[in-house]
């Protein structure tokens, strides 16, 4: 299961979970072309490693496991998913 990046994001994208993610399996960053065009960041469920070192820095407590995703959020698994098989 990966982690979920949920609606609190949204707007805000302050940058800190992709900062500390070992992987580098959130975007897209800051400084890339991307970054200004997309409302949230995004995690890739294939190379999350599931760590939680993203979660336990959002300041506004959007990035949750999987299986912990509140129900109303739930739609942000296909949303994160879909941003990186376009790719």
């Amino acid at each position: 299961m990966a982690f979920i990046i949920a609606q609190p994001c949204i707007g805000e994208k302050s940058g800190e979970c992709f900062q500390v993610c070992p992987v580098d399996c959130i975007h897209p960053r800051q400084d890339e072309p991307e970054f200004d065009q997309v409302e949230q960041l995004y995690i890739d469920p294939v190379n999350c490693i599931n760590c939680g070192a993203c979660a336990s820095v959002c300041p506004v407590e959007a990035i949750y496991p999987e299986e912990d995703l509140p129900e109303e959020w739930k739609s942000f698994i296909e949303i994160n998913a879909k941003h990186y098989q376009k790719e």
